[in-house]
């Protein structure tokens, strides 16, 4: 299945289930915080899991309290598709049990 950038319109409506994500250009953007740096590498790890199981990788920066990712799909021109909307949708998924906000 061929992956296929994402019209601006499309990439905003679909951020729109996503609280916290934004469109930054050509990625989508990300920042959590946490009580505390353990939540917050104990996330890193989880999403690098993740990430393993989509075989899509965002960038990810780990902080003293903070998580920041931004991903986009180097594959079609760093354009946003629908594999990095998928990423941040499992990312949200497991954020609230690290803690994150």
């Amino acid at each position: 299945m061929a992956v296929e950038p994402l019209s601006q319109k499309d990439v905003e409506e679909r951020l729109q289930e996503l609280p916290g994500w934004a469109a930054d250009g050509e990625r989508i953007t990300r920042r959590y915080t946490f009580d505390g740096h353990f939540q917050a590498a104990a996330m890193v790890i989880h999403i690098a899991q993740i990430q393993e199981e989509l075989n899509h990788h965002s960038d990810l920066a780990l902080g003293y309290n903070t998580v920041t990712l931004a991903v986009n799909t180097h594959s079609v021109g760093g354009k946003v598709t629908g594999l990095d909307v998928e990423l941040a949708r499992r990312i949200e998924a497991v954020a609230a049990g690290h803690g994150a906000r």
